[in-house]
């Protein structure tokens, strides 16, 4: 059976049960993809460069045959690959960049061999398209806030175990968010990726079992490391309610000493130096002397009270803050305050 042309809404129902086979490049597949996709390139990047130029300077039938010797030597080799990747499946998903002829190549193939095969109309630039418009989405957001220190991602983390309908936009991202935050963490994605893996991420957050949940995030600045929240989620964002954990100075000092301190001293030392100017050139001197010395608990301090003057400054630039702003006083940090802050959460809807 000839493979069957689907749209994107159901493309993306059917990849919770089968295989997508990307079958774009591999430059195409790094640069981003969808998550969870396989990459199966019909082409190396430079055979897609011959093929392409070839196009545009002779003809489409030039093109495909040229096509046709990358493609013919492979033929074998893209069967074995495909049933590693299906285990045993006969049905995939397959997609280029537009649904053209690359998916078109791959499905012959596929379906001669006895696949199932459902093609992405539109292709990746479809699928990419999807992505901006969950952007655009209202969600029923709740912002968990909080000075440097206040344990938000710990307490993110304890809600998601509980079965809140939470996303952590750090791990997505992964940096945590201030001048220290690519420290000890995996490379940072794309911006093209980041988007794919938040897409998805607030379709499994907006599942039917969670229709009725808000959806946490924590209270973030709109970029994160080399990242940029998309606008459209960024404005949702600045509208929706913030529970700010109002924590004591010195147990959010404590908190970001035990943490940072395990942390590569060079490393530290550069991220001050980068936030001289920011920091002032005094503060940064002492600051970088301290950490030299061991002497995290004295550094942090001077670091921790520049970051709760940034902080302070981004709540009071949002609009309609007194209306917004729900104060939660909590003597310790992290997963601690789960119950508090959802007996909050339930009393102001209540009311």
């Amino acid at each position: 059976m000839p493979a069957e042309r689907i749209d994107i809404t159901r493309f993306l129902a059917l990849a919770s049960s089968y295989p997508i086979l990307d079958v774009r490049s591999p430059g195409e597949f790094t640069h981003a993809h969808i998550p969870g996709a396989h990459s199966f390139p019909l082409f190396t990047d430079e055979e897609r460069k011959i093929v392409g130029t070839t196009y545009k300077q002779k003809s489409r039938e030039e093109a495909i045959k040229i096509g046709l010797d990358f493609f013919g030597p492979t033929l074998k080799r893209r069967i074995v690959e495909a049933e590693e990747i299906t285990a045993g499946g006969k049905t995939v998903l397959v997609h280029c960049w537009r649904g053209g002829m690359r998916s078109a190549a791959i499905s012959w193939l596929l379906d001669l061999y006895g696949y199932k095969v459902y093609t992405l109309a539109g292709g990746y630039k479809a699928y990419r398209n999807w992505v901006l418009e969950q952007f655009k989405k209202t969600y029923p957001i709740i912002l968990v806030g909080g000075y440097t220190g206040s344990g938000k991602t710990e307490l993110l983390q304890a809600m998601n175990e509980a079965g809140e309908a939470v996303i952590d936009l750090e791990q997505l991202a992964s940096h945590k968010g201030s001048a220290f935050g690519n420290i000890g963490q995996p490379a940072q994605p794309g911006q093209e990726q980041f988007e794919n893996n938040l897409a998805a991420a607030l379709t499994i957050a907006s599942t039917s079992e969670n229709k009725h949940k808000p959806l946490w995030l924590e209270d973030e600045s709109q970029r994160i490391g080399s990242i940029n929240l998309p606008n459209d989620l960024w404005s949702t964002m600045r509208r929706s309610p913030v529970y700010f954990l109002d924590i004591p100075f010195e147990e959010r000092l404590g908190h970001i000493v035990e943490e940072y301190s395990k942390l590569d001293k060079i490393a530290l030392l550069d991220a001050i130096s980068r936030i001289t100017k920011k920091l002032g050139h005094l503060q940064a001197s002492q600051a970088i002397d301290f950490i030299k010395e061991d002497n995290y608990q004295e550094g942090f301090e001077i670091l921790l009270r520049y970051y709760d003057k940034l902080y302070a400054k981004s709540l009071q630039n949002r609009e309609q803050l007194d209306h917004l702003l729900t104060q939660i006083s909590a003597a310790k940090t992290g997963a601690a305050n789960l119950k508090l802050i959802l007996s909050v959460n339930t009393q102001t809807h209540v009311r």
